[in-house]
């Protein structure tokens, strides 16, 4: 056992993010002072990133269940039963504080990170996806942050060989000093290779695979992810906590970890995220009811004179803990030396449950090597505080909701009406368009979409089953800023449309949750109602939550961003006999608005960018949401849908827009009868172009099923037609739509 210590100061562990009775808390856990080591693993593992201290309590009432779930959340990534013997896993998180620090690698080993809680549960990722949020393109260092970020997602997803499907680029003034960089990705594997990360087996060894360590991204998850941006740090105080990615190290990595698993020759793999070998071996140890010896020497160091709490707080990429028996060492060895892989054996299962960091480099130094640190594994893996923090609806809550957006006024004219929908028109394809998305041949529908379409295809003989897996990312910061629970059940509500557009049938959702300061009551509040808006939606959509992120502390210079929960939802298709359908318009298609506008323009994009934040959101109906994503998705998979889009940010007349620049076709549109049912976000919604010979019939079907439809217009010309609303040429608005990021981004000049 480590010795007494003397008392630490305060100033010493506060600056660590420990409060006075955290500090409390862990004297009464070991029954004694720590020392400095022991310390630092406590900082790293209570922080908000990986204890999860002040969310904990409210992420329980979320559904997590159901026959298809395999793994649930607490686990590196949610994994789901699929059929023919394939599973998926997937995963969401976070890098918002590294990236704006030091924009290139926060993004890149953002996309190292979640590859590994992919092939750490046995599956081979096969798709990433990036959902983004800068601050607004006039503010020259947010598009400074942004092109870093861009870059390091293409860099490292493209060099290590995984496509990227799509996501969301977003801009907007709340995040301004704070970008979100969320990154989703999915993996597949058969049921077989499903491996948990604990350690068992009194003996067994812990084999580091992977990159030497250094003092990169030392305590990235306590003076980062817990804390917000002010005028009193600058960003090269901050920048030594940002990692530094390697992909090609990656990519090998990859290869050796599921070769490893394939022969049957580890009994538990995690990877080294946040907090780095503490956070491995802590956790594998607690989950596995075991303890773990460590020999701290024997770790792979690639900077000299590393102290013991640097080598295991370190959160140096590229990195796995595999748990091997003595007999399967050799075996494991030699793979990882075949992929030209630094394996080394660095500790060793025990029949306790304390985690004892020994100043040695192997098992045999090990019973007279000094104890530098001992702690009940447990302690860090699931004893940090739980949190009920004080919330707090606005103070002005009332009188925010009765301000509703109807009441600005309304377009004069024509052309200021055309004005206000071109202002909302910015095709982000300049971003996708740096990723690779055909990695491995398996994309149907490319980034841009509603949602991706990736052929299912069997992960061990590569053969083709006929079907078809669907993933959508999305957002809406100015519906949650209105309201949080109303506006995340709306994000949720409007994955599973965009689903419902390639025809697919949603089976699995994991959220990354990034809100402002946790210490601010009225954040909490953000963040318990959003948590009950998505669980009502989810239960509803017979949708289990299987795993997620929570970022707090997203803040610059005192101000919390607006909240903002990503959902990714993974959809299948159960037959992909052709192309889905997209969002385009044909020469004479008949256009029809499927589902129920709510003349309500509170938290819309017309609305924010006229300044108005504040009013009730359209009334959300889930069940009638439910009735009209089944009733799309079968109208799909009938193949009597020439082009689909979901009603979403910018409403119908973004929507119809942004057909017909896709498309290369205009449109004459009637029966909207102002600039209200234009714009309003009501979620439910979804416009779709039939042939003049099926029209009759699919209002006829709508009818039947009580789904209400509304018959528009029909694609011609080259003009964008509203009757009495918008006239503006096609020219117009596909030049606004191409040229306003490029124009900008990429450019030569986003600098700052």
């Amino acid at each position: 056992m480590a010795q007494a210590n003397s008392p630490i100061a305060p100033e010493v562990y506060r600056a660590l993010g420990l409060t006075d009775a955290e500090y409390g808390d862990i004297v009464e856990i070991l029954h004694r002072e720590p020392n400095h080591l022991e310390l630092a693993l406590y900082s790293v593992m209570w922080s908000e990133h990986c204890s999860y201290k002040s969310s904990r309590v409210h992420l329980k009432r979320l559904p997590s269940t159901a026959p298809w779930v395999m793994v649930g959340p607490g686990e590196g990534a949610g994994v789901v039963d699929v059929g023919d013997g394939i599973a998926l896993a997937l995963r969401i998180e976070s890098h918002n504080h590294p990236s704006a620090i030091e924009p290139y690698q926060g993004a890149a080993t953002g996309i190292g990170g979640i590859l590994r809680d992919i092939f750490t549960m046995g599956a081979r990722p096969i798709a990433l996806m990036d959902p983004l949020r800068f601050g607004p393109l006039s503010d020259a260092r947010s598009r400074w942050v942004a092109e870093g970020v861009v870059s390091g997602v293409s860099g490292y997803g493209n060099s290590v060989g995984v496509p990227n499907v799509g996501g969301e680029t977003v801009f907007d003034e709340t995040y301004q000093g704070n970008p979100l960089v969320n990154v989703f990705c999915l993996g597949s594997m058969p049921h077989e290779r499903l491996i948990l990360g604990q350690a068992s087996g009194v003996g067994n060894l812990a084999v580091l695979l992977g990159s030497t360590t250094g003092r990169d991204g030392i305590g990235g998850v306590s003076v980062l992810a817990s804390a917000g941006f002010g005028d009193e740090e600058t960003d090269a105080e901050k920048r030594p906590s940002v990692q530094v990615g390697d992909p090609f190290e990656e990519k090998r990595l990859i290869e050796v970890c599921l070769e490893l698993l394939d022969a049957g020759l580890v009994v538990g793999v995690q990877d080294l995220g946040g907090a780095g070998l503490v956070c491995a071996t802590s956790e594998t140890a607690s989950r596995g009811g075991v303890g773990m010896d460590v020999f701290v020497r024997a770790v792979p160091q690639r900077e000299v004179a590393m102290e013991p709490f640097e080598i295991m707080i370190s959160e140096s990429q590229e990195r796995m803990l595999a748990i091997v028996t003595p007999e399967n060492l050799r075996a494991v060895l030699d793979i990882a030396q075949r992929w030209e892989i630094l394996a080394t054996v660095i500790g060793q299962v025990t029949d306790g449950t304390g985690l004892r960091i020994l100043d040695c480099a192997t098992a045999e130094d090990a019973p007279t090597a000094e104890v530098v640190g001992d702690v009940p594994a447990s302690s860090l893996h699931d004893a940090a505080p739980l949190y009920h923090r004080p919330m707090a609806e606005p103070a002005d809550w009332a009188e925010r909701e009765a301000n509703s957006a109807n009441s600005l006024p309304a377009p004069e004219s024509v052309e200021s009406c055309g004005a206000a929908l071109l202002a909302m028109l910015c095709d982000t394809t300049w971003v996708t368009s740096q990723y690779d998305h055909m990695l491995f041949l398996n994309t149907v529908i490319a980034p841009g979409a509603d949602a991706a379409v990736l052929r299912l295809k069997h992960p061990t003989t590569g053969t083709d089953t006929g079907r078809g897996i669907a993933l959508t990312t999305d957002g809406n910061h100015r519906w949650c800023a209105v309201d949080p629970r109303v506006g995340s059940a709306a994000t949720v509500a409007e994955s599973v449309m965009n689903l419902a557009t390639v025809g697919a049938r949603p089976v699995a959702l994991v959220n990354c949750l990034n809100f402002g300061n946790p210490e601010h009551p009225e954040v909490m509040w953000q963040l318990s109602e959003a948590v009950d808006g998505m669980a009502e939606a989810c239960g509803v959509f017979d949708l289990p939550v299987v795993g997620g992120n929570v970022s707090l502390y997203n803040e610059s210079r005192g101000t919390d961003i607006d909240p903002t929960p990503i959902i990714g939802v993974l959809g299948t298709i159960d037959r992909l006999d052709s192309i889905p359908p997209t969002a385009r318009l044909t020469e004479g298609g008949r256009i029809l608005m499927i589902g129920e506008t709510i003349t309500e323009l509170s938290g819309s994009l017309w609305a924010r960018n006229q300044g108005h934040t504040s009013g009730t959101l359209p009334a959300l109906d889930l069940a009638q949401v439910n009735r009209v994503a089944g009733f799309l998705r079968d109208l799909v998979a009938s193949g009597r849908v020439i082009g689909v889009h979901d009603v979403g940010a910018g409403g119908l007349g973004a929507a119809l827009a942004e057909m017909a620049v896709a498309s290369g076709v205009g449109f004459r549109v009637a029966r909207v009868p102002s600039h209200v049912e234009l714009f309003s976000e009501s979620v439910g919604r979804a416009v779709v172009v039939v042939s003049a010979e099926d029209m009759r019939a699919v209002i006829d079907e709508c009818g039947v099923a009580g789904i209400p439809v509304t018959q528009l217009g029909a694609g011609m010309g080259d003009r964008l037609i509203i009757k009495d609303l918008v006239d503006i040429s096609l020219a117009d608005a596909t030049a606004t739509w191409r040229d306003r990021l490029p124009s900008l981004l990429g450019s030569g000049t986003a600098q700052g």
